[in-house]
């Protein structure tokens, strides 16, 4: 019995779907209107979905690679940016003071940079975006593994040596595929270094957006000496701790330590800022936080737009087929029997505008993608969250006129007064 019974179930919403297949067919610019005005919105919310997912993973990858462990301290208040203030304010007495006395530590890097140069090997030429300036065990302070070859030692900073390590985007513009670049002699500008390790491939920084494997390194003093970079101060201090879950007290001890180092005055703001695994996981909610709400207010709208694009354009469709709405009464069609069709045909057109907006906002991120603008994953919730989302508007905006097509007198209707 039950068996029938869903057969029957069956037959009656195969042959609501042809009706309101027919229906929508013969209306066709109407449900054109529909379709683009929905696929706006579910456009806006596969952007939404893909950009903060995608948000969501660079911060995990941001956070893995900066180091749960460790810590950057910046010269300068990055935050508050106070006019005339100084970002040179790391010194090197500041680096040998911290590992001398500074509890927990164990590897403190200095870092410095100058802009970039064309960089030469043979008779190719590439024109590098930055040069860094550093210490021993650079590879081991970033988490960032060499390919092949070796980290700077204590000698070659001591000699200043014209020895350097490239990142991947260097390598594949001087070098063939099956080259190694290491013991390689590369001409920067007209000085000639040689590389001793290649980089892994590290992608984009989330606040410039530039590439991190457009660059070499060479040792700070030879970036004093060669390329006119300060020889007392540097721009940034890479420290990294041997416990790693105490890392809040670390950083204040950190900060009153430098304070100290620097002669501050207790009310006096600090001339330094430290950034910790923590504040680059905030930073980076925040921003997520900003593109959620702009995209989701867009979204919100462009589909309650759509929404009420459809409820009217059924109320019109309502009045022009109140003759077909009478006949199907007067034969014996039920009330619930017009709703179902009225909302199957609204959740039918909005479920293609949702199928439409999916390719439309997959498009459109891969856009953004491309020209660096956003960070995008796409998954199968985006598919669910947008046809889930696109069946609601039908449903939510197509049950008013639904309802009012089914409570037309079938008489009237059939006179043509509805």
């Amino acid at each position: 019995m039950k068996l029938d019974n869903f057969k029957s179930d069956l037959v009656i919403l195969g042959r609501t779907g042809l009706l309101a297949l027919q229906a929508l067919w013969a209306y066709k610019i109407r449900s054109l209107f529909v379709i683009i005005s929905v696929s706006l919105g579910i456009a806006s919310l596969t952007v939404i979905i893909a950009a903060h997912d995608g948000a969501n993973q660079k911060a995990e990858e941001l956070t893995e690679s900066f180091g749960p462990d460790a810590v950057l301290v910046l010269g300068g208040d990055i935050f508050n940016r106070p006019v005339g203030q100084r970002t040179l304010t790391l010194s090197w007495n500041d680096l040998k003071q911290i590992k001398r006395s500074l509890p927990g530590t164990y590897l403190v890097v200095p870092l410095r940079s100058v802009s970039g140069k064309t960089i030469r090997y043979k008779n190719k030429n590439w024109n590098v975006s930055r040069i860094i300036g550093t210490s021993a065990n650079y590879s081991e302070a970033w988490n960032w593994p060499l390919i092949s070859g070796r980290d700077f030692t204590q000698a070659d900073v001591t000699q200043a040596l014209k020895v350097c390590l490239i990142g991947e985007t260097v390598a594949s513009a001087l070098f063939s595929k099956n080259e190694s670049p290491v013991s390689k002699t590369i001409f920067v500008g007209s000085i000639p270094f040689t590389v001793i390790g290649e980089l892994s491939h590290r992608g984009y920084s989330g606040g410039s957006g530039t590439s991190l494997d457009d660059r070499i390194i060479v040792p700070l003093t030879t970036l004093a000496q060669r390329f006119g970079a300060d020889r007392q101060y540097f721009r940034g201090l890479r420290i990294k701790y041997i416990d790693a879950e105490n890392m809040q007290a670390n950083v204040d001890n950190l900060t009153s330590f430098l304070r100290h180092l620097h002669k501050l005055k207790p009310g006096e703001p600090d001339d330094f800022t430290i950034l910790s695994a923590e504040e680059v996981q905030q930073f980076l909610s925040t921003l997520k936080g900003g593109l959620t709400i702009f995209l989701g207010v867009t979204a919100a709208t462009a589909m309650i737009v759509g929404g009420f694009v459809l409820a009217n354009l059924f109320y019109l469709s309502v009045s022009e087929r109140t003759l077909e709405i009478g006949l199907k009464r007067a034969i014996g069609a039920s009330k619930g029997a017009i709703v179902r069709q009225f909302l199957f045909e609204a959740v039918l057109l909005t479920i293609i505008g949702g199928l439409l907006g999916i390719v439309m906002g997959i498009a459109l991120a891969r856009v953004l993608f491309i020209f660096n603008l956003i960070e995008i994953r796409l998954s199968l919730k985006i598919f669910l969250s947008a046809l889930g989302a696109a069946m609601a508007v039908g449903l939510i905006f197509g049950l008013s006129p639904a309802r009012q097509a089914a409570e037309l007198d079938p008489i009237s209707a059939l006179r043509g007064d509805g």
